[in-house]
């Protein structure tokens, strides 16, 4: 599982008419970031950014210290959620778990069982068994990888780029020992 980390501070480039600013939530992972507004304001000369928190003892910087760690338990709570179904936590994953908007992206091993499903539909047709074992033998190899290289059973499309084709390869030749065409076919 990656790693992540969480920063709360005040932003005093955004400061309200009325003197106070409002207080931001920066999460990392694995060197990417982003930033959420927490939609809390408070005094600058409250906050206090060792703690990460407001300092005072009034009913309203209470009812703002405990929302601020409620608000953290819920972004570790996703990230375990994410983590728990086996998919790739990336700040996007994170980002989408948390604001309830997830993509159109679909997931790799799920797209590849699809085709393999209307690969399967026109063996005799347009098919030869032998293509439709191969296809099967190449999802097997892929799904392997996925545990291999990231430990998760899927990964969103939208996660293949030339670091994953790079690594795949070298994982079809070195740990599959695939000949040079299988790998590249």
């Amino acid at each position: 599982m990656k790693r992540i980390s969480l920063l709360f501070f005040i932003r005093k480039s955004k400061k309200l008419l009325n003197g106070t600013v409002p207080i931001y939530i920066r999460i990392t992972i694995a060197e990417s970031r982003f930033e959420i507004a927490t939609k809390r304001y408070i005094e600058p000369k409250k906050w206090n950014p060792a703690a990460q928190k407001v300092t005072g003892s009034s009913e309203e910087i209470k009812t703002t210290n405990a929302y601020l760690k409620s608000l953290e338990q819920e972004i570790y709570a996703a990230h375990q959620t994410l983590a728990h179904q086996g998919r790739m936590v990336t700040v996007e994953e994170l980002k989408s778990e948390l604001t309830g908007k997830r993509g159109n992206s679909k997931l790799v091993i799920e797209i590849f069982r699809e085709h393999n499903e209307r690969i399967n539909a026109l063996v005799g047709q347009e098919y030869a068994p032998g293509t439709l074992q191969r296809y099967q033998t190449s999802l097997k190899h892929t799904v392997n990888f996925l545990k291999w290289k990231y430990n998760v059973s899927d990964i969103s499309i939208t996660e293949i780029n030339h670091e994953f084709i790079a690594s795949y390869d070298f994982y079809l030749r070195s740990v599959c020992k695939c000949a040079n065409n299988s790998a590249v076919k």
